[in-house]
């Protein structure tokens, strides 16, 4: 199973630019794996876009996945898929899509950490490290030391998500997490491929 990279570029549907040009920025500008996060979009809408992103980023080995639909994610023949706490059973949504498909759990809080079932998820999203506007329902953030709490007992590679942007990664490599999930500081930026290169960099700095 793919292995997570630092930079993981979360799509936003009210930035500037068309989701499917952000994806391609930030595939460009050496993102990992790009997620399509769109809670309005119909199924067929979001098949459709998966589609074209698919079609850009499977040349340049970025992953994509698919946020919370697993049907979109089968249609689409996505890499991945993430899912949240109300998303149903992660064992059962394993089954659904298959071994191959990579398949991410959100976590924001410690005791969350005991149910995940042995095998099954091949990374977490823990988050909100900060409040954002992106996910207005967010859970209470908990900064950096809640978040080393939660990379320190998963049981597989976590990565942070909620707030952050460029000068984050020093905190974040010594929190323990494997990457961050970005959104504001790649998608609502003039230049995203910049923007996502400025991030990879900071990564890989001492």
């Amino acid at each position: 199973m793919r292995q997570p990279g630092p930079v993981y570029f979360v799509t936003d549907p009210t930035a500037p630019l068309p989701v499917a040009q952000q994806a391609l920025a930030a595939a460009k500008g050496g993102a990992w794996a790009v997620q399509l996060r769109d809670k309005t979009a119909t199924d067929d809408q979001l098949i459709a876009t998966a589609r074209q992103i698919k079609s850009l980023l499977a040349p340049m080995g970025v992953a994509l996945i698919v946020n919370d639909r697993a049907q979109v994610a089968l249609e689409a023949v996505a890499d991945g898929l993430h899912i949240g706490q109300g998303d149903g059973d992660p064992a059962r949504i394993r089954a659904m899509i298959g071994a191959k498909m990579m398949l991410g759990l959100s976590i924001d809080n410690p005791a969350q950490l005991a149910a995940i079932p042995p095998g099954c998820i091949d990374h977490i999203g823990t988050g909100p490290v900060r409040a954002t506007a992106t996910k207005p329902d967010h859970a209470a953030p908990f900064g950096f030391d809640g978040l080393a709490l939660i990379a320190a007992r998963a049981p597989c590679p976590a990565i942070a998500i909620g707030g952050l942007a460029l000068g984050d990664a020093r905190a974040l490599r010594l929190a323990g997490v494997a990457g961050a999930a970005y959104v504001s500081a790649i998608a609502r930026t003039e230049n995203p491929e910049q923007a996502t290169r400025q991030l990879v960099r900071e990564w890989g700095a001492p």
